[in-house]
């Protein structure tokens, strides 16, 4: 445990608030567990308390407990991950990124349509969904059909 702050912790926190990354989300926890200062210790609470992807939610979680972090002097709790939609209105999402390509699209075009046009809805799904690729498939599959 070092105590001190990262020498690079202005990148760490642009890493840690990158909404469309919770790879570099989880990166920047990797390395703020290391470091025993203010710093490190708001930004892994503030994940551990606020993020959308569990992996990144409980790696900041299992940190910050390990460098004693607290919120408003309570001790902080993990919860069990989030069930269901993740993101609100995920199938309006959804309609609008299939209706916005033509009618021969390929499922590769209607994920990175997805990518494009909603990049923190598909990192929170990508993130959590063990496979993004069947989900996707299943959830485009139900959607209403064009008019």
């Amino acid at each position: 445990m070092i105590k001190e702050t990262p020498r690079n912790i202005e990148e760490l926190k642009k890493k840690a608030n990158n909404k469309n990354s919770w790879r570099e989300r989880l990166s920047a926890v990797n390395v703020l567990k290391e470091y025993d200062c203010k710093q490190s210790k708001d930004i892994l609470a503030r994940l551990a308390i606020n993020d959308p992807v569990f992996k990144v939610k409980e790696t900041a979680f299992r940190a910050a407990q390990a460098l004693g972090v607290t919120s408003h002097g309570n001790p902080i709790y993990l919860g069990k991950g989030k069930k269901g939609n993740l993101v609100k209105g995920i199938n309006k999402k959804l309609e609008k990124v299939r209706n916005s390509l033509p009618d021969d699209y390929s499922f590769e075009d209607f994920k990175s349509e997805f990518q494009k046009k909603y990049p923190s809805a598909y990192d929170v799904y990508e993130g959590t969904k063990k496979d993004f690729d069947g989900w996707l498939k299943k959830s485009e599959a139900n959607l209403p059909h064009r008019k």
